[in-house]
């Protein structure tokens, strides 16, 4: 490691211990009665935070196995559904220390490289799956802002976030064909004969990016089926979040109305893609807190739940690993000796 990037590792580092002390201030936060709430959450509580971490890892590798279906070739092999499993699960775990989208494209690119080709199915499919969930939490985030611009309360943002959704999902037909077309005329356009290209530096770099959107024509990730299940699966996620941070807040007696939750996620998640910090560690919880005081949570309520949610959060991530590693294990131990499935075998 080079000493410029051990010195933004640690800068990235002390930020985020900067950003959690001066949340503890702002909020008040009597930390020694938080570890106490911490320490008398119930094993039924903890499992049912467990049990809905394992939904959302669900959710991601259902989403990256659907990008995966589009970009792999027939000869290619594919990883089963409990490798798959493991890998996102790695990627969530890591993404608590690391950048979440960097925790996770390592973990995928790492994972598939025994498959081929792991750039692509790996790191481009990744990011490209991440894509929708920023998309559909940029959706919700406008959602929230009428609410709060409003007045409104539950039964708005239910209506906006829902309204929003329907629209969205009714416009990817469309937004794909237009696509299409453009990829289309890119491809058209990729002629090294043509004057454009014969500019060294320019031409290069304009026939890269066109060979690129040929590709992407052809790729199977330009399908109108394709995005509306991402759509929904992205949406699903966001579902499962916010029903996690409802756990923990029960789990820790923090009084916070689901519909405030649900309405304060989005500016938290896409604070967490910016990834300035470690796992965005203190950017999520003073974004989370910020947004949960605007729609009515008082601070030293949210600022406590922010730092339980952490800490509850990493515990569940770290044990959904651990499962998912038992149950690549045990899948390596039933299965030793059999041929690896080719890749149209799910």
């Amino acid at each position: 490691m080079s000493f410029r990037r051990l010195l933004l590792l640690l800068g990235s580092a002390a930020l985020a211990a900067g950003l959690i002390v001066l949340l503890i201030r702002l909020g008040k936060v009597d930390v020694r009665l938080t570890l106490y709430q911490l320490e008398r959450v119930s094993a039924i509580s903890f499992a049912k935070l467990v049990l809905l971490n394992g939904l959302l890892v669900y959710l991601s590798t259902a989403k990256w196995r659907s990008i995966d279906a589009a970009l792999r070739s027939p000869s290619d092999f594919v990883p089963s559904r409990i490798a798959s499993f493991f890998v996102s699960s790695a990627g969530m775990a890591l993404g608590l220390v690391l950048p979440v989208q960097i925790g996770m494209t390592i973990a995928r690119t790492i994972g598939t490289h025994t498959y081929g080709r792991a750039l692509k199915r790996g790191t481009a499919g990744t990011l490209f799956e991440q894509g929708f969930d920023l998309a559909v939490v940029a959706l919700l985030a406008v959602a929230s802002a009428i609410t709060w611009l409003c007045g409104g309360g539950g039964a708005m943002w239910i209506a906006s976030a829902v309204s929003l959704t329907a629209m969205a999902l009714l416009a990817v037909g469309p937004s794909v064909r237009i696509m299409q077309r453009l990829f289309r005329r890119a491809s058209r356009s990729a002629i090294p004969g043509r004057p454009v290209f014969r500019h060294r530096g320019l031409g290069k770099l304009l026939a890269h990016a066109l060979q690129r959107f040929a590709e992407l024509q052809h790729s199977g990730l330009v399908n109108a089926r394709l995005a509306r299940r991402l759509a929904m699966l992205s949406a699903a996620r966001f579902c499962v979040v916010v029903l996690m941070a409802n756990q923990t807040a029960e789990a820790i007696g923090a009084h916070i109305s689901l519909w405030s939750m649900a309405a304060a996620m989005p500016f938290a998640t896409m604070a967490n893609a910016i990834g300035v910090t470690p796992g965005g560690i203190g950017v999520n919880e003073l974004t989370s807190v910020a947004a949960l005081h605007l729609f009515g949570t008082p601070l030293n309520v949210a600022s406590q739940w922010a730092l339980a949610n952490r800490l509850l959060g990493m515990g569940s991530c770290f044990t959904v690993t651990a499962c998912g590693t038992l149950m690549l294990g045990a899948e390596k131990a039933l299965t030793s000796g059999t041929p690896a499935a080719k890749s149209g075998v799910e």
